[in-house]
């Protein structure tokens, strides 16, 4: 699977867990855990609660992604 094929979505940080994990609320009844992607861990970008993210989602398995930006 390529990049291409990923689903982007936009949501809000809800809880930091252990390991690097976030709880990421996508909608009013869709939650994905996710972690953070390489350039934003090479780069230390801090995300905390209540940040507004942008999530790549695979279309196979929707409660897993990666945090590819953190908006301003």
């Amino acid at each position: 699977m390529s990049r291409d094929d990923l689903i982007e979505l936009q949501g809000v940080v809800s809880e930091v867990l252990a390991g690097g994990n976030y709880r990421v609320k996508c909608g009013e009844n869709h939650e994905v855990l996710a972690r953070l992607n390489g350039k934003m861990r090479q780069y230390r970008i801090r995300v905390i609660n209540g940040d507004r993210v942008t999530v790549a989602v695979s279309p196979y398995d929707l409660k897993r992604g990666l945090i590819t930006y953190r908006a301003r």
